[in-house]
């Protein structure tokens, strides 16, 4: 049984498997970068799209699934039943993609992956069903990450146009969103671009926990550490019946004529400080 190199990178394997246009492709045991590639590639992808199925340990989806682009774009085509994902107990198997046509096992050396392609037919039958097989008994990922579809169109219904337009421009050029004490997450980007708009913090904290992004007492405590790095400001607006309200505003003067990109930028080098 011989096999083929298919490439030397992600991208350019999921280009060759999905060039094929298979009817089911599965992804099992993929590595956080392979299942990041993976979203990519089913995203912009101009093939006609197969029905994906990720079969993966569970830490392993949970630790890629802490940064919200991967997320939020998974749970795109999770809705639109492009893509579905279900867990298994720990293995040791490889990475591989299966089709009903071939085996593709995806190999890791550093930032180099060898994507090595089994087309015998015989073999390639018989692991697609033993993984068909073993996906009917596996249990499905409850992804807790709203879809980035669903979050946009909310924020322009909930919030404003301008609010949509200036979150777009910032999660459009970041590599990442894990809030890990380096980058940006979706509430501290939440926040910013509110700040930037001038909107009261009640209106969007109750927009992200409706939405299902966080819940007000993380916002809350997100914008107060926001306003200890001297990021953004509060300012009260009296109401008619109880407690005054907080409009946020930027505090930064860099932020107040920066453009979405450029916030992104001072965000980052004030939270790594």
């Amino acid at each position: 049984m011989s096999a083929t190199l298919l490439g030397t990178s992600v991208d350019a394997i999921f280009e060759r498997v999905l060039g094929v246009e298979p009817e089911v492709l599965f992804v099992v045991n993929p590595t956080g970068r392979i299942l990041e590639v993976l979203v990519d590639a089913a995203k912009s992808t101009s093939a006609d799209i197969p029905e994906i199925r990720v079969l993966g340990e569970e830490a392993t989806l949970k630790a890629a699934m802490e940064d919200f682009l991967i997320a939020s774009t998974t749970a795109d085509l999770v809705e639109a039943e492009t893509l579905s994902i279900r867990t298994v107990p720990k293995n040791g198997r490889s990475s591989m993609c299966v089709t009903q046509e071939s085996v593709t096992a995806l190999i890791e050396a550093g930032d180099r992956v060898g994507g090595l392609s089994s087309e015998d037919a015989t073999f390639s039958e018989s692991v697609y069903e033993a993984i068909a097989e073993e996906w009917e008994h596996a249990e499905p990922y409850r992804l807790r990450t709203p879809a980035l579809s669903r979050i946009t169109e909310t924020l322009e219904k909930d919030i404003d146009s301008a609010v949509r337009d200036d979150f777009e421009a910032i999660i459009e050029g970041l590599e990442s969103a894990k809030g890990d004490g380096e980058g940006l997450d979706e509430v501290t980007i939440s926040l910013l671009v509110a700040a930037r708009n001038n909107v009261l913090l009640y209106d969007i904290s109750k927009w992200g926990e409706d939405v299902g992004i966080a819940s007000k007492a993380t916002f809350s405590r997100t914008k107060t550490k926001l306003e200890e790095q001297g990021l953004i400001d509060t300012e009260k607006v009296p109401i008619d019946v109880g407690r005054p309200r907080l409009r946020l505003k930027l505090q930064d003067e860099r932020l107040v004529d920066a453009d979405p990109a450029e916030m992104a930028d001072i965000v980052r080098s004030v939270v790594a400080n």
